[in-house]
Order: structure tokens, then C-alpha cells, then sequence
């Protein structure tokens, strides 16, 4: 099942998404300011390429301080925004009753968008 459902994501426009995440990731790693941000947003296209039978899991010591201070810089930068375009996707997608398994999944990417740092992808 999680095959075909990748299969219609990435037909569904998943592959613009994941593309837009690994090339954000890639410009980010560019400074060394930005690398802890790029490398969590490739994890992030990693997962909106094939987010069919993966989860979310917060980690076993996830509230540390320096995870805390990383995701306010990360809302404040724009995680916000790639958490909004997200929700909208999910209302969109959830109009139709064949579209709700992909606005679930609009809504994972959405929670793992706003607060990157803390969770794994499993």
C-alpha cells in the first residue's frame, strides 16, 4: 500500500516538494551558519519525496536547549511559512474523499516543518 501511495504523491506533485526541500537543504549547507538548518530540511525532502509508511517520532532526549533555540530561529526564518503552505495543501487535498491519505501526510510534513529539530524520521 505505502508503494501505490508513493507512487500518486510523487505523481501528485511530491516530487516538486521534495525538489524544493533538497535544493533549500543544498543552498543552506552552502555557509556554515546554515548547515544544522540544511541538513534537517534534505531530511525534510527525503521524507515529502516517499512519506507513505514512515513516521515521525520525537526523540528519547528531544527538549535540549540548543533543539529549542534551533526551532525558533527556524519559525522565525520561515518554518511558519513552509508550515502554512503545507496546512493549505492538507485542506486541499482533504476536500476530496480520494485526497484525505494525502492531506494526512501534508499534515505530518506540516508538523516536522514547524519544529524540525527534536524528531526522527522513522
Amino acid at each position: 500500500m505505502s508503494f501505490i501511495g508513493n507512487l500518486f504523491w510523487i505523481i501528485l506533485g511530491g516530487l516538486f516538494v521534495a525538489l524544493e526541500y533538497l535544493i533549500g537543504g543544498i543552498l543552506l549547507c552552502l555557509t556554515i551558519i546554515g548547515i544544522p538548518f540544511g541538513i534537517q530540511t534534505i531530511k525534510l525532502g527525503i521524507l515529502a519525496l516517499l512519506p507513505f509508511g514512515r513516521d515521525v517520532k520525537s526523540r528519547p532526549n528531544a527538549p535540549t536547549f540548543l533543539s529549542t533555540i534551533f526551532n525558533i530561529i527556524w519559525i522565525l526564518i520561515g518554518g511558519i511559512w513552509i508550515c502554512v503552505s503545507h496546512l493549505v495543501l492538507a485542506i486541499l487535498f482533504a476536500i476530496t474523499l480520494v485526497g484525505i491519505p494525502f492531506a494526512k501526510q501534508h499534515l505530518k510534513l506540516a508538523k516536522l516543518s514547524l519544529t524540525p529539530f527534536g524528531y526522527e524520521i522513522v
